[in-house]
């Protein structure tokens, strides 16, 4: 008829059908050798989507954290839920690291023994635990946002936040209304940007595919299949079992509702610029908008669960390369030292190879083995991003449905207060 709409097909398929077409888009252009064209005539449109991403994300984050924060009312609870959602990234990626060596372990027959004689690797320079915490907190109210320094603008805003709860009870409710409205207001922009996402992950995808097609089908092609089958394991198993058990939720709804913000990931490896997709699908599981808001900056910033994995793949398949074979008391000093880095690198450039230049050189494995997998670290990094944007979205969560509980408990305490009296 012609007065009915027509239906809009939904994001994550539009995003699925960009994906598809970017990968099979990557493969001819690999197999005809047209690998240059992709890079400098499709990637800069995916450039420019990443880098309106870049843009609106700051402000959104600094607004959406301060809203979280005013949102609950009381400094108590955020401290309360801070506190669950650090505790939550530290045993994921506990068990994210351990299932990436044990998934190595069992597949190490699909790793090479290479001629590793040569191989020179010079590796980020890793900066301190104590040098972190210094650098977490900002000197200079816009340098932050200029160098979208993450850690900088999530403390900036919780601190604004807690002093416009203190500051409440003298003043109206206008400054909260602001934040509130500067909140919806980067949303709205946010969403405009958003519906360009097929466009986006076409652009991105095709000349990840275009360059590095044919060295997929190489050497590595083990070490990337063993990574991929670990990122999957923890995915499925961990995060299953969390929204299960911590949310009453179906894992099978959780994975179905984070589709979108999956694929977007994937094609995109950001984590900070999937976020507004990631928040989107969170609060369409159910997820409180408050405990959305900070739970998910935070974890684009400090989780690192797909990370986590990909140091203990990469270091067996290193250790493999060179004929090492690591005891268990390495295995278990590599699970620590990936767990505790995973917060110390947090927003550190390149923080990736510098947590496995951190894990290797705990273990006493050459670091100039980084070269090994440094060519396809675009490969490994789709996936990583994909695992841990996956486990932002089930702490928030498994967080908000904790955080209802205790509420419930305290109404019927008081209940049973007022009933006494």
């Amino acid at each position: 008829m012609k007065g009915e709409k027509k239906k809009k097909l939904p994001l994550a398929l539009l995003i699925f059908i960009a994906l598809a077409l970017g990968i099979l888009a990557g493969i001819i252009f690999a197999a005809t050798g047209q690998s240059k064209f992709a890079v400098n005539y499709i990637k800069p449109f995916g450039t420019i989507f990443l880098n309106l991403i870049k843009w609106v994300v700051t402000p959104l984050v600094f607004f959406s954290i301060m809203s979280g924060v005013i949102s609950m009312r009381d400094i108590k609870k955020v401290g309360s839920v801070g506190i669950k959602t650090v505790l939550y990234y530290l045993v994921t990626t506990a068990f994210a690291i351990t299932i990436g060596l044990l998934v190595a372990n069992l597949m190490k027959g699909l790793f090479p023994v290479l001629g590793t004689s040569g191989l020179s690797y010079d590796p980020p320079k890793s900066t301190s635990f104590m040098d972190v915490l210094v650098d977490i907190f900002p000197s200079n109210f816009f340098k932050p946002f200029v160098e979208a320094n993450m850690l900088q603008i999530i403390v900036a805003s919780l601190f604004i936040g807690f002093a416009l709860l203190i500051v409440r009870q003298k003043k109206t409710e206008m400054e909260f209304r602001l934040v509130d409205t500067m909140n919806d207001l980067f949303m709205k922009v946010m969403e405009m940007i958003v519906k360009l996402s097929p466009i986006g992950v076409f652009c991105l995808i095709t000349p990840v595919i275009a360059e590095n097609g044919p060295q997929i089908l190489g050497s590595l092609a083990g070490v990337l299949l063993v990574a991929y089958v670990g990122y999957i394991v923890h995915m499925v198993v961990v995060y299953s079992l969390a929204v299960r058990a911590g949310a009453k939720i179906s894992p099978i709804t959780f994975f179905r509702k984070m589709l979108p913000a999956i694929l977007f990931a994937f094609s995109s490896a950001s984590s900070v610029g999937t976020l507004p997709i990631n928040e989107e699908c969170v609060r369409d599981i159910g997820a409180d908008k408050n405990i959305t808001s900070f739970v998910l900056p935070l974890g684009a910033t400090i989780n690192m669960d797909g990370t986590a994995i990909y140091q203990g793949v990469c270091a067996i398949f290193i250790a493999t390369c060179y004929g090492i074979d690591l005891t268990f008391s390495q295995m278990l000093t590599i699970v620590l030292t990936a767990t505790v880095a995973s917060i110390g690198t947090a927003g550190a450039p390149g923080a990736g190879m510098v947590m496995l230049a951190m894990v290797l050189q705990s273990v006493g494995l050459p670091v100039d083995g980084i070269a090994l997998v440094a060519g396809v670290d675009r490969i490994f990094d789709m996936g990583r991003t994909t695992v841990n944007i996956t486990g932002d979205a089930s702490c928030a969560i498994v967080v908000s449905a904790w955080e209802r509980r205790k509420q419930k408990k305290l109404e019927k305490k008081e209940l049973k207060k007022q009933n006494a009296q």
